[in-house]
C-alpha cells in the first residue's frame, strides 16, 4: 500500500517536472540561437561596414576595423593604395583599426597644421589629427552596430520562416533577437576594441603609423666640424648634381658616386657671385634617402645632406632640387613607353601613390629647413619640362604626343606640390623654363637618349637654372655681398 502510494507520488512529480525541464531546454536553445545569430551578424558587419573617412592636416584616411583574430594585442593594418602593411603602433584587443590612406593634399588645412607645428610645437594640430582618428573609429562602430542589427533581422526572419512561426511570434523573435544582437555587439566592442582609442590618441603624424624608411628619414644630430666659409648650399638630386656633364676637378669618391659636375648650377652660382658654394646634391637622392637620411650611392654611404647643411651655419642661401626620384620618375617614364597609354588606372594609381608619399616627406624637409638657426633664404627649384612640340629624336622608342602630354601634366602636378610647399613656409619658388630648347630642338638644353644622362640638363640647361635662381635672388632683394661677408 505504502509502496503504491510512493510510486504514484514519484510519477506525479516526474509528470510535473517534464514541462519545466522542457521549457528550460527550449529557453537554453533559444538563447544559444540568439547568441549565435548575434555573433554571425556582428562578424558579417565587421566585414562589410564601410570605413569612415576623416581628414586632418591635409591627410584623408578611412578608419575601419580588421577582422578579429585570437591574439589579445597586435598591430593594426594600414592600406597604402592596395598594399597592406602593419602599423608600427600596437593595439590591445581582438578588434584593431584598419586605416586606409586615400589622399594627402596641400591645402589650407595642411598649411595651418604645418605652421602651427612650426610656431607652437604642433600640440593643437596634432591633437586634432588624433581626435579625427578616434572620431572615425567611434563612428565606424556606430555604423557597424546598425549593420549588425540589419544582419540580425535578416537571419532571424530566415530562422522564423524555417520554423513556420506565426507573424506575431515572428515579430517577437525578430524584435528580441535584434536587441540581443545589438547589445551583444556593443558589449563585444567594449571588451575587445576598447584599447584602440587610447592608442590612436598617440598619433601625431603619419610617421607614427607607418614609421620611417629603413635608412631613416629623420636627420641625425648634427655632427662634424663647422663650415664657416660656405656661403650657399645646394641640396637635392641628379638635376642639381648635373649628372652626365664633365666631373668636378679632383673629384672625391663621393663626388664620383653622386655624379657631381663642374657645370652644375651650383658652380655657376659660385662663379657669378664669388661665393663658396657647397654642392651636396647626389644622383638618386630622395627626401628620405639622401636629404633627411643617408643614401647608398656607388657603394658608398653618403651622409644625410641636411646634417652636412647644418654644419654650414653661416650659409645664407640654400637651393633645393628634389622630388623626381621620390616619384620614381624613371620607372614612370618606362611604364609610359611600354603601356598603350600613360594615363591608365594602374599608372595613374602608381603616380598618385608616389606623390602622396613624397608630399609627407617633403613637408618634413621644409620644416627642418625653416628650423635652421641662421634662417637662410631658401629657393625651391621646380622641374623643367623636357618635352617640346617636336618628338623626332624620340621616334621609334614609344613616346607619342599623347604620352608626353601626360608626362608633362604629371611634372606640372609635382611642380605644384613643390611650389605650394614653398609658399607655405615663405620660401622662394623658382621655375626654370627650357622653352624653345626642349628635347629634339636644334639647341636642346636636355640630354638626349644617346647622351650620358638622358632627360637631364646639359651644361647650358644648368646655366639656365642658375640664371633663374639668380633672378629670384635679385628680385627678393637678397644682399649677395652681405652673404659673402658672413
Amino acid at each position: 500500500m505504502n509502496r503504491s502510494i510512493l510510486s504514484h507520488s514519484n510519477l506525479s512529480r516526474r509528470i510535473l517536472e517534464r514541462p519545466i525541464v522542457g521549457r528550460a531546454r527550449r529557453a537554453a536553445a533559444i538563447s544559444f540561437a540568439l547568441l549565435l545569430v548575434a555573433a554571425v551578424a556582428a562578424w558579417l558587419a565587421l566585414l562589410v561596414t564601410p570605413a569612415q573617412s576623416v581628414s586632418a592636416a591635409g591627410q584623408t584616411l578611412r578608419v575601419g576595423a580588421t577582422s578579429p583574430d585570437l591574439s589579445l594585442a597586435g598591430p593594426g593594418e594600414l592600406d597604402l593604395f592596395g598594399q597592406s602593411v602593419p602599423t608600427t603602433l600596437q593595439f590591445n584587443g581582438l578588434i584593431r583599426p584598419k586605416l586606409e590612406l586615400t589622399r594627402i593634399t596641400i591645402d589650407s588645412q595642411l598649411t595651418q597644421f604645418v605652421q602651427t607645428s612650426a610656431d607652437h610645437g604642433g600640440a593643437s594640430a596634432q591633437s586634432r589629427l588624433a581626435a579625427s582618428l578616434v572620431s572615425g573609429w567611434e563612428h565606424y562602430f556606430l555604423w557597424q552596430s546598425a549593420v549588425t542589427a540589419g544582419f540580425a533581422i535578416l537571419l532571424l526572419l530566415a530562422f522564423s520562416g524555417l520554423r513556420h512561426y506565426t507573424h506575431r511570434r515572428m515579430l517577437k523573435v525578430v524584435a528580441i533577437g535584434t536587441l540581443v544582437a545589438v547589445a551583444a555587439n556593443v558589449g563585444a566592442v567594449a571588451v575587445f576594441a576598447t584599447g584602440a582609442p587610447s592608442t590612436l590618441r598617440q598619433v601625431k603624424s603619419l610617421s607614427d603609423l607607418v614609421g620611417d624608411s629603413a635608412l631613416g628619414s629623420a636627420a641625425p644630430a648634427r655632427t662634424g666640424a663647422s663650415l664657416p666659409g660656405v656661403q650657399a648650399v645646394v641640396i637635392g638630386d641628379s638635376t642639381a648634381a648635373a649628372i652626365g656633364n664633365p666631373p668636378v676637378a679632383h673629384p672625391s669618391e663621393q663626388d664620383k658616386a653622386c655624379g657631381r659636375s663642374a657645370d652644375s648650377y651650383a658652380a655657376d652660382l659660385a662663379q657669378a657671385n664669388n661665393w663658396k658654394v657647397l654642392n651636396l646634391a647626389c644622383s638618386g637622392a630622395t627626401v628620405s634617402e639622401g636629404v633627411l637620411g643617408p643614401q647608398i650611392a656607388g657603394g658608398l654611404t653618403v651622409p644625410p645632406q641636411m646634417s652636412v647643411l647644418e654644419q654650414a651655419d653661416r650659409a645664407s642661401v640654400v637651393v633645393v632640387s628634389i622630388g623626381a626620384n621620390d616619384l620614381k620618375w624613371v620607372a614612370t617614364e618606362a611604364l609610359c613607353v611600354l603601356a598603350a597609354a600613360c594615363d591608365d588606372q594602374a599608372s595613374t594609381a602608381y603616380f598618385q601613390s608616389n606623390l602622396h608619399d613624397f608630399t609627407r616627406g617633403y613637408y618634413e624637409m621644409l620644416h627642418d629647413l625653416a628650423a635652421l638657426p641662421q634662417h637662410p633664404q631658401v629657393l625651391i627649384n621646380t622641374y623643367f619640362d623636357p618635352f617640346g612640340p617636336s618628338l623626332s629624336c624620340l621616334s621609334g622608342v614609344g613616346f607619342t604626343p599623347a604620352k608626353t602630354k601626360v608626362l608633362s601634366s604629371r611634372l606640372a602636378t609635382l611642380n605644384t606640390v613643390l611650389a605650394d610647399g614653398a609658399q607655405t613656409f615663405g620660401f622662394i619658388t623658382v621655375r626654370p623654363s627650357f622653352a624653345g630648347h626642349e628635347l629634339c630642338s636644334s639647341q636642346s638644353y636636355v640630354q638626349g637618349l644617346k647622351d650620358a644622362a638622358p632627360f637631364h640638363p646639359t651644361a647650358a640647361g644648368e646655366l639656365t637654372i642658375a640664371l633663374a635662381d639668380q633672378q629670384a635672388l635679385t628680385k627678393n632683394a637678397l644682399s649677395i655681398s652681405a652673404a659673402g661677408a658672413k
